[in-house]
């Protein structure tokens, strides 16, 4: 009796980031995904069960990794305002290919409702718990839509930027927020 081979999970998201980053969200199918990895389409079937689930998957990852820096970068249980400089120092630090990377991604997503759904029930969690009355929150909210702004123009091409450009840019976006020590 053979021993059952294993599918790493993280090395088909991968390629499948891959195929979205070369051929575009278009191109995304179980098949490409299955060439890309080098395993068979039943296998990414068998991982994920159909493009939808590969997608969520992609969306789950990318979140999860996202949170996972703002967590580190603000702690565990950030105000609302720490949150935000947070969220825009960890974008701050993407580079031109994790732009791209995340980007090709969300292109990919924005195909259907549902995951669409999710996509704003991400974006609109950011912005809860900010107090709006305050003027404090309302510049937290400026920060964010500015982050997101800058990240989006740039990570679909729409202006073209050099790191130096982009970090001149996140130096302006930071002081609208004042600094908080780390808990």
């Amino acid at each position: 009796m053979g021993r059952r081979r294993t599918i790493d999970r993280d090395k088909v998201l991968d390629a499948a980031e891959a195929v979205v980053n070369s051929v575009g969200a278009a191109g995304l199918t179980i098949d490409a995904v299955a060439k890309a990895s080098g395993i068979t389409k039943g296998g990414v079937q068998y991982c994920f069960g159909n493009k939808d689930g590969l997608i969520d998957a992609m969306m789950q990852r990318w979140f999860d990794e996202f949170d996972a820096a703002v967590t580190a970068e603000g702690g565990d249980d950030p105000d609302p305002i720490k949150a935000m400089r947070a969220h825009a120092a960890v974008t701050a630090r993407m580079n031109t290919a994790d732009n791209a990377r995340t980007s090709g991604m969300m292109a990919a997503l924005l195909q259907r409702e549902e995951h669409m759904a999710k996509n704003r029930a991400w974006y609109r969690a950011r912005l809860d718990g900010l107090d709006l009355s305050t003027e404090e929150g309302r510049r937290a909210r400026m920060v964010f839509l500015a982050t997101e702004g800058v990240f989006l123009l740039r990570g679909f091409g729409f202006l073209e930027m050099e790191d130096a450009e982009w970090q001149d840019m996140f130096a302006d976006i930071l002081k609208l927020l004042p600094e908080r020590d780390r808990a």
